[in-house]
């Protein structure tokens, strides 16, 4: 994997999106090379429109990132992309339209876009199948070889099983614990030296899956294969690098102490990101208001009740503060106290599944990000009570709050929305994993991937 920002993006995928990129710039120098040869004027100069085709590049790209055309799913199933691919394409076509519109002189005719946008989804498709057929779901895989064969290396196991998992292991080898769990392991007695055999198994990366790891280090081994250019990484690393979360199971305060992350050179960082969030509120409220305005009236006429939902909730360092949503609910929903939402919550009003589903609802939430209460990007923010509950029930979850709270997530975008416990403790994980490597294209990236969860609104209750 590379890491790019504290984040870490597979191999294939960084791959396949740079060559998308060059096609879509091909493509639309093809659509202008069609366009003026059936008109019969000259070409020109590639530099007079390189402007034009690359910010039309750039759009779709960023489209393709935000619809999930980069996921697992769009990776294995060529339906999956070609669907993926064509809602980024057409929204990013119809974005450079509506700004051509409003600053017109560009060289992105309509004619262009239009062969541009047919061009595009040929190409992107043709470049999935001959990834899909050439390359393979291994090509790009990692050989790791596995220290332990027990319950931990059984879990890797399994996760390199996955269709999407960007390892394969090489070799187990059983470090005198107790009985191994996988049978195919190598007892480390019958290997000589264990640095050869990494190399022999073509091993890349070690990873130290022992369940014990006290007194029982196998440090000699670890330096030897070290030395030797092969990259040594922990149990609860590897899988923090691998599932794009903080394992709970396998987390002890000292890995989070001294592992890298929780960084205090982020003062220019929360310098720009609390610039995006006080411009991005203000275009938000200022354009949305119209709408906040018409599913206000609407929540009102259909219940009766307050048309705006008012609720305590948690935000940074635990301190609590007010937040405001459109009512999506019965005005006695919480008449009882604060309840968990459920699949087909039969308190939600039929305008409240509207705005729901398209998310609507969360618009006044700018309000709170302009004051500075929330920011765009952050752990979702919850009720004191359920909050008081969790910290007992969910180790580290006060961790959670060295990062101010957000309208969506890292959490939002990787989970389903949470019912119960068992799923605020999976949005932990990935809450954990953003409050750590937290980066503004970390950020930037779960912006784009908000409006993947908007157009296929799996999670919404």
């Amino acid at each position: 994997m590379i890491r790019l920002f504290k984040h870490y993006i597979s191999y294939n995928v960084v791959l396949l999106s740079l060559i998308d990129f060059m096609l879509l710039l091909l493509a639309g120098e093809a659509a202008w090379r069609l366009r003026v040869m059936q008109i019969g004027t000259g070409v020109g100069e590639v530099s007079d429109r390189a402007v034009e085709i690359g910010v039309f590049a750039g759009v779709i790209w960023l489209g393709m990132i935000a619809v999930g055309s980069y996921g697992p799913e769009a990776l294995r199933s060529i339906r999956f992309a070609t669907a993926r691919l064509l809602v980024a394409v057409s929204l990013g076509v119809l974005t450079i339209s509506l700004v051509n519109f409003v600053l017109p002189g560009s060289a992105l005719w309509r004619s262009v876009l239009l062969y541009a946008m047919g061009i595009a989804i040929l190409v992107l498709v043709a470049n999935r199948i001959l990834a899909s057929r050439m390359l393979g779901a291994e090509a790009f895989r990692r050989t790791v070889l596995v220290l332990g064969a027990g319950e931990r290396a059984r879990r890797l196991e399994r996760l390199s099983h996955r269709p999407e998992s960007g390892f394969r292991i090489g070799a187990f080898v059983a470090m005198g614990e107790t009985a191994p769990l996988i049978a195919t392991a190598v007892q480390r007695e019958s290997i000589s030296d264990l640095g050869r055999f990494a190399d022999r198994v073509g091993a890349t990366e070690v990873v130290l899956a022992l369940q014990e790891r006290r007194n029982s280090l196998p440090l000699k081994d670890l330096l030897r294969v070290k030395t030797q250019g092969v990259h040594v990484n922990d149990f609860s690393s590897f899988l923090e690098r691998e599932l794009g979360r903080v394992d709970l199971d396998t987390l002890n305060p000292s890995w989070l102490i001294f592992s890298d992350g929780f960084s205090a050179g982020r003062r220019l960082s929360s310098i720009g990101k609390r610039t995006f969030d006080i411009v991005a509120s203000l275009l938000l409220l200022i354009v949305g208001l119209p709408l906040i305005g018409i599913f206000a009236v609407l929540v009102k006429l259909e219940t009766g009740g307050p048309a705006f939902f008012r609720q305590k909730r948690v935000g940074l360092y635990g301190q609590t503060f007010t937040l405001i949503k459109l009512r999506s609910m019965r005005f006695d929903a919480e008449a009882n106290g604060a309840q968990w939402a459920e699949k087909g919550d039969p308190r939600v009003t039929r305008v409240g599944r509207v705005i729901r589903t398209v998310r609507i609802d969360e618009l006044p939430q700018a309000w709170s990000v302009l004051k500075g209460e929330m920011s765009f990007v952050g752990p979702r923010p919850e009720v004191p009570a359920f909050v008081s509950e969790l910290e007992k029930a969910l180790p580290y979850y006060a961790e959670r709050h060295v990062v101010k709270p957000g309208i969506t997530g890292w959490a939002q975008i990787n989970y389903p929305y949470g019912a119960n416990t068992e799923d605020a403790r999976h949005k932990l994980e990935y809450d954990l994993y953003y409050a750590k490597n937290y980066t503004p294209f970390l950020d930037l990236l779960i912006l784009l991937q908000t409006a993947r969860v908007i157009l296929w609104p799996d999670g919404a209750r």
